[in-house]
């Protein structure tokens, strides 16, 4: 983001009403599940509501029987969808070069990333962080063990919610083959410092290979490859307004090219494995064009990654207003920073360094059951817990035997937040 904007507005920018209205209406089951009940999704962590281009598009896509590895019309049709889904992904990166790979899951692609580089870049050691994804940090253990490698783990911040940029740069050294970390924790909402992470880490080794989990923190902000010019991004499009079943991933021009997975007569950079599905890509360029469409109300450019940065730059302002209002309230209720009964966990007091996610618990029950009470109230969130896989390592970190996820979406409204927040007063007080 712009850091004159993001400065100018420390507790973000809410929509217009007319704006929000347009936004709510692009999306599917904002206000009332698939059956038509109403409630508040605030899980958008772990789904994420769709575009409703994005779910025609897909079944306008996949219902098209067309090989694209055809000469045929309709086959070129297919390999200029699939063409324009690459350039779209670049233009969320803003990444030149390197290869796109489509794959069924992000986590899968996050496997097969740390394959390549760890089995083929030499070194002593791996360096990623405690906070990461079971897809990054299981495939950073996994090969660690295997090619007889150490592995160190940067400690979280129990105070930011995030990875301090000492932390993990102090474990870096000429014979670190990989560094892979995350974008922004899926449990805190705290962003990770990737300009200085990248810059720093480099300084001491500059051929060091890095990759990013950007699967949280893309819906959310903006990424910027020139700025942090890593050798892998993974994404999933389902968790960024598009529809499940899909992992896409930029890979830089070097780290395209070390031996992977791949039939032998393709090209090395060459990441697919069979035929890829042509919606996944008509899907990221339905995300992008939404994206760049948001963005056309605050610029008269044209360009589509200026649009694009518009775009996601005043969902990230809309964003913190929410985050802002479920902390501090507003002139209509008060935010949990004051509800009595109520913890806000990790609660970092600059906004900007924070994507919309909170963690939160009551002191009258536990976690699980304050999901319970949300959901008889026609509210969806999720609980962290240790006794999860996705949980336990990051929550021990900071000493967390669990929370309540709460993860709205920038196609909330203030007044979605407002419900939240007298119902989240409701629990406290009558349970």
């Amino acid at each position: 983001m712009d850091s004159k904007l993001s400065s100018s507005h420390p507790k973000g920018l809410a929509f217009s009403d007319a704006l929000m209205c347009e936004v709510k209406g692009r999306f599917l089951q904002v206000d009332h599940d698939h059956h038509g009940r109403e409630r508040l999704y605030f899980d958008n962590a772990g789904g994420s509501f769709r575009l409703k281009a994005a779910a025609e598009r897909f079944a306008q896509v996949d219902a098209i029987p067309d090989n694209t590895e055809r000469i045929h019309a309709t086959a070129v049709e297919l390999q200029q969808i699939q063409a324009r889904g690459c350039d779209d992904l670049r233009t969320i990166l803003n990444a030149t070069g390197g290869s796109v790979y489509a794959s069924l899951t992000a986590s899968g692609a996050m496997f097969d990333m740390v394959r390549a580089v760890a089995e083929n870049v030499p070194g002593t050691n791996m360096v990623t962080t405690v906070l990461e994804h079971p897809s990054a940090f299981d495939a950073m253990s996994l090969y660690a063990q295997r090619l007889g490698r150490e592995l160190r783990v940067a400690k979280s911040n129990p105070v930011t919610g995030g990875v301090d940029v000492d932390e993990i740069v102090r474990l870096v050294d000429e014979n670190t083959c990989l560094l892979n970390v995350i974008h922004a924790s899926n449990i805190s909402g705290a962003k990770l410092d990737m300009e200085a992470i990248v810059r720093r880490a480099r300084e001491i080794k500059p051929d060091l290979y890095i990759l990013v989990d950007a699967v949280q923190h893309a819906p959310h902000g903006l990424i910027d490859l020139r700025r942090t010019p890593v050798d892998g991004v993974n994404l999933a499009p389902y968790k960024f307004f598009g529809c499940r079943g899909s992992g896409l991933s930029w890979v830089s021009d070097r780290a395209a090219v070390l031996p992977h997975h791949r039939l032998a007569g393709k090209k090395p950079d060459y990441w697919d494995l069979g035929s890829a599905s042509p919606w996944q890509f008509a899907v990221l360029t339905e995300i992008v064009d939404y994206v760049c469409w948001l963005g056309g109300h605050f610029t008269d450019a044209t360009d589509r990654r200026e649009l694009f940065v518009a775009g996601i730059t005043h969902i990230e302002l809309h964003e913190r207003a929410l985050l802002s209002a479920l902390l501090d309230g507003n002139a209509n209720t008060s935010g949990m920073r004051k509800m009595e009964g109520v913890n806000v966990f990790l609660d970092y007091e600059d906004l900007s360094k924070r994507d919309l996610i909170l963690g939160i618990g009551f002191d009258r029950i536990d976690c699980t059951q304050a999901v319970v009470e949300y959901a008889r109230r026609g509210v969806t969130v999720y609980e962290r817990v240790a006794s999860s896989i996705y949980s336990k390592r990051m929550l021990e970190s900071f000493g967390l035997t669990g929370t309540v996820r709460v993860s709205p979406l920038h196609c909330h409204s203030m007044a979605d937040i407002e419900k939240f927040l007298r119902i989240t007063q409701e629990i406290a007080t009558d349970i």
